[in-house]
């Protein structure tokens, strides 16, 4: 620092206005993202699952490769490899998501696509209290099933937990393309590889009814909803916030998308099920503050298996849904 700029301390209003304004995009952006799931329920009448599923991805993956336009030499095999392994990570999960929004509700699909990512966190977390919490998400599902498992289609709540399982791959890849890539270069280059695996199902599944102008339009507004938009704030937020915090607001995703499936569709939940959905976003928070390392001495390296684990309650930002 020169020695004519003497260090001043930030003034406690201006931080918390800081603060505030973040958690404002951390709430934008997982609003965006689980009313961008709505927008692709909407797009499934005309598209198909499939189709839903190609327009999503490979829009968000032109939008992102122009805004990010990474760099494709100077890296190796692995590289490839891991980028590779996070677009099928992110394929899969979106494809199975959305065939399970077909069939049950949107607020109790992320309800249990949730414990995908949770279950990580828990693991990695090497914590008795994260196996509580783990114990709370449990009883949550429980209630799901008496809210009657028969009325959310026992299929797409199998498929919602697929995804969740698929939620955790995407994250455990995500960590690793971040390691070896710069910015958000990885994240565009695996959504070009997921829109390439999906484009012949879309294609076969919805043939030129892609190319409609009015579907393009929906799907445009998707791809900006789920991926470039959140995207953009969450990183913003990210440079406010801790990581910790983060994750807390992100454990929001369920009731947002109750929300979500509420005002746009006009799914309505049974009070049973409001409650469970109460109960796994308590025990994802609890879950993140389980997981939380605790501060350590400055020389001390840090521990991969705790940076997953808080990866795992972030929920890796935009591209999963």
């Amino acid at each position: 620092m020169p020695a004519d700029r003497p260090f001043r301390p930030r003034p406690p209003g201006r931080l918390s206005t800081s603060r505030a304004g973040a958690v404002g995009l951390v709430l934008g952006g997982a609003l965006s993202v689980q009313f961008g799931s709505a927008v692709a329920a909407l797009i499934f009448p005309r598209t198909g699952v499939a189709g839903a599923v190609t327009l999503r991805l490979a829009i968000g993956a032109v939008l992102m490769l122009a805004v990010c336009r990474p760099r494709l030499r100077g890296h190796g095999r692995a590289d490839w490899a891991a980028v590779v392994a996070f677009g099928l990570a992110l394929a899969g999960m979106n494809s199975i998501f959305y065939q399970a929004i077909e069939r049950i509700p949107l607020g109790p699909a992320v309800t249990l696509e949730v414990l995908g990512p949770l279950a990580l966190s828990v693991v990695t977390a090497r914590r008795l209290a994260a196996w509580c919490w783990a114990a709370l998400a449990l009883a949550g599902v429980a209630l799901l099933g008496q809210g009657g498992f028969d009325r959310l289609d026992p299929f797409g709540a199998g498929l919602a937990l697929g995804a969740g399982a698929l939620w955790a791959a995407y994250i455990i890849c995500s960590a690793r393309v971040g390691g070896r890539f710069p910015r958000a270069d990885g994240l565009a280059l695996a959504l070009g590889v997921a829109a390439l695996v999906t484009l012949p199902f879309g294609l076969v599944g919805a043939g030129g009814r892609l190319w409609h102008p009015a579907v393009l339009g929906l799907g445009t507004g998707l791809a900006l909803l789920a991926s470039v938009l959140p995207y953009t704030l969450e990183l913003l937020a990210l440079r406010r916030l801790p990581t910790a915090t983060f994750a807390v607001l992100m454990s929001l995703g369920p009731a947002i998308a109750a929300l979500a499936g509420w005002s746009v569709l006009g799914q309505a939940l049974h009070p049973v099920e409001v409650l469970a959905i109460g109960l796994v976003i308590a025990a994802s928070i609890g879950a993140v503050r389980a997981g939380a390392p605790a501060p350590a001495p400055p020389d001390t390296p840090p521990d991969p298996d705790r940076e997953i684990a808080l990866s795992a309650a972030v929920a890796a930002p935009p591209a999963r849904r």
